[in-house]
């Protein structure tokens, strides 16, 4: 007998056993919560539903593909399976890891990335907009964000129902076989880095307290509508949404808002002082390395846990993300070399984080020459924007974020219209099937364009609210004396 064939027929006698003791056992020592009321039908005297292990099988079957209980929807003679309702621990173990990586992220891996950037009397003041934003975004999430991104509410905006996370329990809802607590916490890692990048675009010269106050006002305005068109079941939700476009991780609620913001935002403040006369490198790229590798770890959470759970699809983004990371990073140095005649740490930590930012949208829809292309747009195009762009339209996108990020999610929103593939994730045919044109790239376009008005247009608005109310910039003194010592009353180094 061949080493497949044994595979296959212990696999056979293993389930087998499984079906015989599983049931039996939950049945004899499970919760009381897990049995299903039938009280009511027998009181009048329908015919009692039984949970045969036929049912037991076929979700035993949809947990190892991560798809949803079929006994979950079953009829009225059929009582769903014990398991049914009950989070997979595979999948929900899997999600409670990816949501600690997309935290992981932030805290540390965006902090230093930008901290490392800045001069050195600015670095706390980057780690501590980082760290507010985190709390800030927490609060604001329990409080009403994940309500407004996630009710039912219409095509733009969320309804009150999870206010205060009510109502969130541990029975899977959103995400078949994952706890919708954890789901709510998956998406909170989201809602905290997503403002936190504009902090690269405005660093070293707008006030704390404006900037939280920004962030507040931006998330109820900017990224809680923005999660619920994509991702809640409004406008842009896929093949139920308006308009039938795809966005497997963020490429348009994540980048694309942050980036354009970033740079209206970065706009209405003016340059830092001293622009072009005085000396801005990177005090460190030593943390900015750092941040770089801390930021590529994290992203598997971000990439890989947008499938949902551990399943083929999280593998495919996995695969893709590492593809077009590394590619990215090596496209953007090699373009360096050929200009400048060096590779530059500097280079390869934008390339990598460039690769990161296109494949976002496209992980979980395109194969592995699509994230082999997506590092090579994410390493040449942004790289134009950053290097090119930037001086001759001479605003003062401080550590970049509009060049990578709004220009990388742009790339990767409309790629992901060329690329995506139902080979790779069924989704693509079922938005392509309710799709009148039957265009991908059309689809994409049109939320392009829909992310870029809305982000840019609410954030000139709260900006210049801001700007007549609190003021965005500190003192000119204050500035040149630097941020960490005035805003925070502490200094990153002592010499």
């Amino acid at each position: 007998m061949s080493l497949h064939c044994f595979k296959n027929t212990l696999s056979i006698l293993l389930l087998g056993v499984a079906c015989v003791a599983v049931p039996a056992t939950l049945g004899a020592e499970g919760p009381e919560a897990t049995k299903p009321d039938v009280s009511a039908s027998t009181a009048q005297g329908a015919e009692k539903p039984k949970a045969d292990q036929a049912a037991f099988v076929e979700d035993l079957a949809a947990y190892v593909s991560g798809v949803a209980p079929p006994s979950a929807q079953a009829d009225a003679r059929t009582q769903p399976s014990a398991i049914a309702a009950l989070p997979g621990p595979g999948h929900n173990a899997f999600m409670m890891l990816c949501t600690a990586l997309v935290l992981f992220m932030t805290l540390p891996g965006l902090a230093l990335f930008y901290g490392g950037l800045v001069r050195k009397k600015n670095v706390l003041s980057v780690l501590a907009q980082c760290m507010g934003i985190a709390g800030l975004a927490t609060i604001l999430w329990w409080a009403v964000g994940f309500s407004l991104s996630f009710g039912t509410g219409n095509a733009f905006i969320g309804n009150f129902d999870f206010v205060f996370l009510k109502s969130i329990g541990g029975a899977p809802s959103t995400l078949p076989w994952v706890s919708e607590t954890v789901w709510a916490m998956f998406q909170l890692t989201f809602a905290i880095i997503t403002p936190a990048l504009i902090v690269g675009a405005i660093a070293e010269r707008m006030k704390f307290t404006t900037l939280i106050a920004f962030v507040a006002l931006w998330s109820f305005f900017v990224y809680y509508p923005l999660a619920h068109m994509v991702w809640g079941g409004g406008l842009m939700s896929g093949a139920k949404g308006v308009i039938k476009a795809i966005d497997f991780a963020g490429g348009a609620v994540v980048h694309m808002s942050s980036g354009y913001s970033a740079l209206v935002l970065c706009l209405i403040l003016g340059p830092r002082l001293g622009l072009g006369r005085v000396k801005m490198a990177p005090h460190s790229m030593v943390l900015c390395m750092i941040g770089t590798a801390i930021l590529w770890i994290g992203w598997y959470g971000f990439n890989a846990g947008s499938a949902g759970g551990a399943t083929d699809i999280a593998a495919n983004a996995f695969m893709t993300t590492t593809l077009a990371a590394a590619i990215g990073g090596f496209t953007w140095a090699t373009l360096e070399f050929a200009i400048k005649k060096h590779a530059s740490v500097l280079g390869f930590c934008s390339g990598i984080v460039g690769g990161l930012v296109v494949i976002t949208p496209a992980a979980g829809f395109v194969n592995a020459t699509g994230g082999v292309i997506c590092g090579l747009l994410a390493g040449s195009i942004p790289f134009f924007a950053c290097v090119k762009l930037k001086a001759w339209l001479g605003y003062d996108d401080a550590l970049d974020t509009f060049g990578v990020h709004a220009v990388g999610g742009t790339v990767g929103t409309l790629v992901t219209g060329i690329l995506a593939t139902a080979d790779v994730n069924p989704m693509v045919a079922d938005v392509l099937a309710a799709s009148a044109s039957s265009n991908l790239l059309w689809e994409q376009t049109k939320a392009a364009f829909v992310t870029v008005g809305w982000s840019v247009v609410a954030t000139v608005i709260i900006a210049f609210a801001l700007k007549y109310t609190m003021g965005l910039r500190p003192s000119s003194e204050a500035e040149t004396q630097g941020l960490d010592i005035n805003d925070h009353g502490e200094e990153g180094y002592t010499d």
